[in-house]
């Protein structure tokens, strides 16, 4: 059925999709779909005007981040299991997550950040404890 109204999900929705069809078609037969579980990102950006958070969890495209005391800056994101790649955006100009797991090539040669997701939520950018 062919419609004219756009479909309007909220970003969450669109992440869960995404995770969903991960799941879904990056599994073999029978296998049992990884749980999708909340991810914080936290990014420190005193004076800051705006920060986002970009990832292959979203297919880049930038989501608001909200900001907290102290400078912070705080999204929750659900995620799968995995290896997912992240940046933040401090004022349209990339940084690097501190805290991350690690950091790679992007496809244009740019670095970003990773989170490997193993078991229960975990916390992205936050120092331990």
């Amino acid at each position: 059925m062919k419609t004219h109204q756009p479909w309007k999900e909220s970003t969450h929705e669109k992440i869960h999709f995404i995770n969903m069809a991960h799941n879904q078609f990056g599994r073999g037969p029978g296998s049992t779909p990884d749980p999708i579980r909340p991810v914080n990102f936290q990014c420190s950006a005193p004076g800051a005007k705006t920060v986002q958070l970009a990832g292959n969890f979203n297919h880049w495209h930038p989501l608001p981040m909200r900001p907290q005391e102290n400078g912070r800056w705080s999204i929750q994101i659900p995620l799968s299991r995995g290896c997912h790649q992240y940046r933040f955006l401090v004022d349209g100009q990339p940084m690097l997550d501190p805290h991350a797991t690690g950091t790679m090539h992007d496809e244009q040669g740019g670095l970003v950040s990773l989170i490997a997701i193993r078991g229960a939520g975990m916390n992205a950018g936050a120092p331990p404890g």
